[in-house]
């Protein structure tokens, strides 16, 4: 078990603070061959970031961390078949998910093949007729329209049947990354490094990565034949702002080469040249330059809203939009879908609460939560939230004439895919599978008890994790000592998200001094903290519409506070200045 950090057992949002340890000579090593702060050098240490890695952890680079496309299996099998549609002036069609990555990998392998000079033809099926991944009603209707060859983008490697419908009419290539059972579906090519042979080593790639090798290794391929003699070739680096989107929407780790991608990605999306992107941007009055955060939560849960709701392919469509005008009427349109989901989201997270607090206390190791009429495009986040509330894996599902659609989370140190893909393979579902984290299904009603007894006996060890997730601190800092500085320096270790996730340090005995409600419905605290050594900060908590924290905070003048959050450095009129974003708060 890990150490309790300053003592505090129980939080106002019921979790256990723990210290997060790394190697102090490590960390002092770092430290002095970067000129950092040693918080800093030990943040470092803690990610397993030692001296001779640490200067590429820090700047990134494709050119030292883009692998070569090839070693991925059935790779140049690919990238030759896409190299020949180009040179024939074949029509292909771009077969998408209707999530962010699909979106974002689809509309990536249109550009690709559209600036090239090919007719490329996106498509993303409807997520209530169609359900996820190829069916063989559309490949059909693909090929009626032309298509010589489909690629199925962030789906496809589970699609035997739906794919078989295109043998001898139209070649098949399939860039995915989900988990693969058995092999591969027989087409020209399959490329996933999550295949049981594939020997990559890249299986932490989203589907938008795999995407971006494939027009690499495509373009690469047409180099090789002289394609470029007489024209330009297109620039590849234009597309990783939406490489950078999918990849941190996917929560993917963002080490190694995904690092390396999402860093030259945001650059990109900082020009602003995407108008899709950049009106997206500008309805949520972004000004500042993009970083994880804004990929993550502002401009991926709009373009998901699209597929979760309605429009399937208004997100992808958006992405590939040149017209600012036309673009800006797609973001609008994706603005207001995602209000509605928000909505939507809203009511059943609340049933499905009250479900998950009977299920603890009945014993449940793993929650399933359903009801009749659950909207199918809200279940996963929903499911992610219990997850977060409780520290179990959770599953959801929406049911409409005695079929449920679902999706569930896991926690980490739990396979959920692997538990939901035994369940189809045992007859306990009509369709399943996913990866660790995450899994989707579908299943009759009549079923609900066996599946719910299966998950409970697979994922048993849940019973024993703490009633809420731990809560890990990398450090204690005075609200004096919570500078503009030190937030630029913590700064240098971003992107954060999966994998490498943003340090939350503990401010000890702050008080607040000032706090109010602002923005919608009033659900954020703004707040001025003061500390015993007379510095001052600015703070901000988020989601916190009620609850002990939200109390706590709006308790002007009480007593000292310990508060854990995320220190960053805040820029305005050019002067830069630190926030503390909180999380959770401790009395003393």
């Amino acid at each position: 078990m890990m150490e309790t950090a300053l003592g505090v057992e129980r939080s106002l949002t019921g979790r256990r603070w723990v210290w997060r340890h790394s190697d102090p000579r490590m960390a002092s090593a770092l430290s002095q061959q970067l000129g950092l702060p040693e918080l800093v050098g030990r943040l470092l240490s803690a990610r397993g970031v030692d001296t001779e890695s640490a200067a590429l952890f820090l700047e990134p680079t494709l050119r030292a961390l883009l692998p070569d496309p090839s070693i991925l299996l059935d790779m140049d099998g690919a990238a030759a078949r896409m190299a020949d549609a180009v040179q024939r002036g074949e029509t292909v069609a771009v077969f998408a998910d209707y999530d962010v990555d699909g979106a974002c990998s689809g509309a990536l392998m249109t550009q690709a093949l559209r600036a090239l000079g090919c007719t490329a033809m996106p498509y993303v099926p409807d997520r209530l007729a169609e359900g996820y991944g190829p069916n063989g009603p559309a490949i059909t209707g693909l090929i009626a329209r032309g298509a010589t060859l489909v690629i199925c983008v962030d789906c496809g490697i589970a699609a035997h049947d739906a794919l078989a419908v295109a043998a001898g009419l139209a070649d098949v290539v399939v860039l995915d990354h989900h988990k693969a059972e058995g092999p591969a579906p027989r087409v020209a090519a399959a490329v996933n490094p999550n295949r049981l042979d594939c020997t990559s080593g890249l299986r932490q790639l989203c589907a938008a990565g795999v995407a971006f090798l494939a027009a690499v290794a495509m373009q690469r391929e047409l180099r090789r034949r002289g394609f470029f003699a007489d024209r330009p070739e297109p620039d590849l680096r234009n597309l990783l702002d939406m490489v950078a989107l999918a990849t941190v929407c996917d929560v993917v780790p963002l080490i190694g080469v995904n690092r390396a991608l999402v860093v030259q990605g945001l650059k990109v999306l900082a020009r602003r040249e995407r108008p899709g992107l950049a009106a997206l941007m500008e309805l949520a009055a972004l000004r500042d330059a993009p970083s994880a955060h804004t990929l993550g939560f502002v401009l991926g849960p709009r373009i998901n809203a699209g597929g979760r709701i309605s429009a399937p392919d208004l997100g992808l469509l958006m992405l590939l939009e040149t017209d600012p005008i036309e673009a800006r009427g797609m973001a609008e349109r994706l603005d207001a879908v995602n209000r509605q989901r928000q909505e939507v989201e809203a009511g059943v997270l609340m049933a499905a609460m009250r479900q998950a607090e009977e299920q603890q206390a009945a014993g449940h190791a793993v929650f399933l939560l359903q009801d009749e009429g659950w909207h199918p495009g809200v279940v996963g986040i929903v499911a992610g939230r219990v997850r977060e509330r409780f520290n179990r894996p959770a599953c959801v599902a929406g049911f409409e004439n005695g079929v449920g659609k679902g999706s569930g989370r896991s926690v980490p140190g739990l396979d959920l895919g692997a538990a939901i893909i035994a369940a189809r393979q045992s007859g306990l579902l009509i369709a399943g599978g996913g990866h660790a984290m995450a899994a989707g299904f579908t299943i009759e009603a009549s079923r609900l008890p066996e599946l719910h007894a299966h998950l409970d006996e697979r994922l048993a060890a849940a019973r024993d994790l703490p009633g809420s997730a731990e809560l890990v601190v990398e450090g204690a800092l005075t609200v004096r000592g919570a500078t503009a500085e030190l937030a630029q320096s913590v700064a240098r270790l971003a992107p954060f998200g999966s994998g490498n996730e943003e340090p939350s340090f503990a401010l000890s005995r702050a008080r607040v001094v000032k706090a109010g409600r602002v923005g919608k419905e009033g659900a954020t605290i703004r707040a001025f903290l003061e500390g015993e050594d007379g510095g001052r900060l600015k703070a901000i908590c988020f989601r916190a519409k009620e609850g002990p924290l939200a109390e706590a905070l709006l308790a002007q003048g009480g007593a000292p506070m310990l508060l854990t959050g995320h220190l960053r450095a805040e820029v305005w009129n050019e002067q830069t200045s630190a926030g503390f974003f909180v999380t959770d708060a401790a009395r003393i």
